[in-house]
């Protein structure tokens, strides 16, 4: 019997929940996970190893993509891991606060995004794909046959990013973090390429004041009423 195969989009804002709603949705769905954001942290964190300012040499990290080879690897099963030039990234190197303050103006340069494309879309080949970011519902995937916006109120995301200490300096404020989020959203909304839309198509999801797993839950329920 084939194997089921479709994608389901999930987008929304830093600190909304929708990462970890992506990842409990693979496991009920028993499909794959692949978070975007991270692609684009890899290659901030990248630049930032080569000794470039992505925020200022623009231009130099476009030279360098020529070079990279990043994508997604199967390590286990329904495990997929980051892997640049062969060499696995884990998670602690690139959600480092220093990576963090350059991310959004490194997903702003379109050469970045014209190289990342394709690089997203060959993950449509393993399955049941749960890929989530900021344009999938509406560049990446844009024919998903399942579309989510997740989001949350500005102060409940400030909550949330506060509380994950290893993405913030250690001497931030709840005040800051805030702050630091309202800017990625102006970068990420208002930047020429595929900024940070909801699809017309796209099922709006609140999440304040709820479980992870209840949002997980809903998800799920969604997509099996409408298969």
């Amino acid at each position: 019997m084939t194997e089921p195969q479709y994608q389901v989009a999930i987008d929304g804002p830093a600190a909304s929940g929708k990462s970890t709603a992506a990842r409990l949705l693979a496991g009920r769905l028993g499909g794959f996970y692949v978070n975007t954001g991270d692609m684009y942290r890899a290659v901030a964190w990248a630049a930032l190893q080569a000794g470039v300012k992505p925020e200022s040499q623009p231009e130099k990290l476009i030279a360098l993509l020529p070079g990279w080879d990043l994508r997604y690897r199967l390590v286990a099963a329904q495990i997929l891991q980051l892997f640049l030039n062969g060499q696995p990234l884990q998670q602690e190197e690139f959600r480092a606060p220093a990576v963090t303050a350059v991310v959004s103006q490194v997903a702003s340069i379109p050469e970045v995004r014209s190289w990342m494309l394709e690089r997203q879309r060959e993950c449509r080949d393993l399955g049941i794909v749960i890929m989530e970011g900021r344009d999938i519902g509406t560049v990446i995937f844009p024919q998903a046959k399942y579309k989510f916006f997740i989001t949350a109120s500005p102060a409940e995301r400030a909550r949330r990013r506060f509380a994950q200490r290893g993405e913030v300096a250690a001497d931030a404020t709840l005040a800051a973090v805030a702050a630091e989020i309202a800017e990625r959203d102006r970068l990420d909304s208002s930047r020429a390429v595929a900024p940070l839309a909801a699809a017309e198509d796209a099922l709006l999801v609140n999440t304040d004041g709820r479980h992870q797993d209840d949002v997980a839950d809903y998800l799920a329920n969604y997509i099996r009423e409408h298969q």
